[in-house]
């Protein structure tokens, strides 16, 4: 069956995601604010929640109506055929958000929403209410300037959760951001890619992710695979398939550094549950000492920003000291993804690219440094 979908990201990604998903054969992809809308089948459906590296979630589209009123809302809802989805068993819980639209009361919109959906289901299947005890179908709705979409989410918990950061440090890079700079960093799986303020590992981890072609939903289930309108098979065949696209990278490494040795050994545990503890090299170091023992390399870090983690002062003392570590090298690239608006001032020289993306609701920039 055809199916309309919708893959939310963190703004400043949409265009990666939609190359992400034409990579996985969707079709109609169209980047939007925050968001990638996309058609195909259920096999797809399956293929992108195992495949998206920096998408948050995936979403079937259930409907879309115009509703400036909680009337417009109530019935755009009860027109959508909610029980080729939802049985009669089936919990539905719903959240949503709305965002410069005439409803703006969340609360009173995902009221209606649910009241809506039961009175369709109540209609469909001929009971008075509805027990919920069975398989969780969440619905999410999104009012902006006063169209409705309705969506059923296939992933569960987001996608950034790959299951294998059981722990993370104070002030952790999300896995899709994480996974994006090293796309954007143009990461190869014959560079060595180098974090010397590593945290928990994240960037590392999702760097050999990417470098050795290794699905990064592999070690973990999501919402869908419990649905009954998608066949065990699909998911069988899938789950095979990324276990067989994997491409072993032998001139690859990851090293990471980080001078508190608890979260080199976080990082370490961390790279150990991702299943690619081989790849990721760890020691504790001060990135004033960075120096490192390859021709060439991909350096992409995420530094302690001021509102995180420093005062404004130590935050700006550690962007000089990367301007002078991290020095122009035959074979080298740079990233580094900060909110200092002074970045290139403190850093010593402009970047040769840089890309505005959010850290959370952090903006931030993305200075690439690589001539």
């Amino acid at each position: 069956m055809q199916l309309e979908f919708c893959a939310p990201c963190l703004f400043g990604l949409e265009g990666l995601v939609a190359d992400e998903l034409r990579a996985l054969g969707a079709d109609g992809v169209l980047a939007d604010n925050g968001r990638v809308r996309f058609a195909g089948d259920e096999t797809l459906l399956a293929r992108a929640n195992l495949w998206l590296r920096m998408a948050e979630r995936v979403y079937v589209v259930l409907g879309r109506f115009q509703a400036r009123t909680y009337d417009e809302l109530f019935e755009g809802v009860r027109a959508l055929p909610l029980e080729n989805w939802i049985g009669r068993d089936d919990a539905f819980p719903v959240a949503g958000h709305a965002l410069q639209s005439e409803l703006h009361s969340v609360r009173d919109c995902q009221a209606i929403v649910k009241k809506a959906a039961v009175e369709r289901l109540k209609a469909k299947y001929g009971l008075s209410w509805f027990p919920e005890t069975g398989v969780k179908k969440q619905l999410r709705f999104s009012l902006y300037k006063n169209t409705t979409e309705l969506y059923l989410d296939t992933s569960g918990a987001p996608l950034y959760k790959r299951g294998y950061r059981a722990e993370a440090g104070e002030a952790p890079i999300r896995e899709t951001l994480a996974a994006a700079l090293c796309v954007l960093s143009r990461l190869r799986p014959y560079h060595t890619l180098y974090d010397p303020m590593c945290g928990s590992g994240t960037i590392l981890i999702e760097g050999t992710l990417l470098a050795e072609n290794i699905a990064p939903g592999l070690r973990r289930h999501f919402a869908a695979e419990r649905f009954a309108q998608i066949s065990d098979a699909v998911w069988r065949d899938e789950r095979t398939r990324a276990l067989e696209s994997r491409r072993p990278a032998p001139d690859f490494a990851a090293a990471g550094a980080d001078i508190d040795p608890a979260m080199v050994e976080l990082a370490r545990e961390n790279a150990k549950r991702a299943w690619v503890s081989g790849c990721v090299r760890l020691q504790t170091a001060d990135v004033k000492d960075f120096c490192p023992g390859t021709d060439r390399g991909t350096v992409v870090t995420n530094p302690p920003y001021g509102e995180r983690l420093q005062t404004r002062e130590a935050a700006a003392d550690l962007l000089r000291t990367l301007g002078r570590v991290f020095e122009r090298r035959h074979g080298f690239s740079y990233g580094v993804i900060s909110p200092e608006p002074a970045f290139e001032k403190l850093f010593g020289r402009p970047a040769d690219k840089n890309r505005k993306l959010y850290n959370g609701m952090l903006q931030c920039r993305y200075y690439m440094y690589y001539k």
